[in-house]
C-alpha cells in the first residue's frame, strides 16, 4: 500500500521537512550565538553615562594624582563594587563604581553653596568631609584640600566607599585649611 493511498504525503516529503525544521533550527542558533551584541556597552557592566558637573579645577596635578591612586574596587556592605568605565563624553577627573547604584566620585569641583562657617563637618580617616543629602544618595565633599572632591553614595551604601576614598585623600592630596 502505498503512502499517497491514506492520505499522508510521501515519506521522501516527510523527511524532507524534518531536515528543513532541523537545519532552520540550527541555522537560527548559529546566528544569535555569533552576531554582534547591539547592546553591548548599554547593560550594568558597560560604559556608564554620567552628566558633566562644572570642575574647573579637574585638571589640576591634585585631581590626576587622586584618580590615578582611585581603587579598582570599593566595598559598600560588604558588597565588592568593581569600578566601571565611563561613556563618553566622560566628565573629566570623574570615577565610578558598582551598577544599579553607582558610587561617583567627582574630583576639582567648585565649594560647595553649603560650606559655611557653622556647616557640621565629619573627619574620617583624618579627611574633613561635609554630607549633602538628596533623596536616595548623599554627596559627601572633601573640603579641607587643595582641591573640592565629592563623592556620591546610594543611602544603601555603607561607610566602606567613605573610608577607602578618605585614606586615598590622605596619600594623594595635601591638607590645606577651610575657605568659607
Amino acid at each position: 500500500m502505498a503512502d499517497t493511498d491514506t492520505g499522508a504525503p510521501p515519506k521522501v516529503v516527510l523527511v524532507s521537512a524534518s531536515v528543513l525544521v532541523v537545519a532552520l533550527a540550527v541555522a537560527v542558533a548559529v546566528f544569535a550565538l555569533t552576531r554582534p551584541d547591539t547592546d553591548a556597552g548599554t547593560g550594568p557592566d558597560g560604559p556608564l553615562p554620567l552628566v558633566a558637573v562644572p570642575a574647573p579645577q579637574a585638571d589640576t596635578p591634585g585631581c590626576a594624582g587622586l584618580l590615578g591612586a582611585a581603587p579598582a574596587t570599593l566595598t559598600s556592605n560588604g558588597e565588592q563594587l568593581d569600578r566601571r568605565p565611563l561613556a563618553d563624553p566622560a566628565p573629566k577627573a570623574t570615577a565610578a563604581w558598582g551598577t544599579d547604584d553607582p558610587v561617583v566620585l567627582r574630583c576639582g569641583l567648585d565649594r560647595p553653596a553649603e560650606l559655611t562657617s557653622t556647616a557640621q563637618l565629619r573627619v574620617i580617616n583624618g579627611v574633613q568631609w561635609l554630607q549633602v543629602s538628596q533623596d536616595s544618595a548623599a554627596t559627601w565633599y572633601v573640603v579641607d584640600r587643595e582641591v573640592y572632591v565629592a563623592l556620591t553614595v546610594p543611602a544603601s551604601a555603607g561607610t566602606g566607599p567613605l573610608q577607602t576614598v578618605s585614606d586615598v585623600v590622605s596619600a594623594k592630596l595635601p591638607v590645606r585649611p577651610l575657605k568659607f
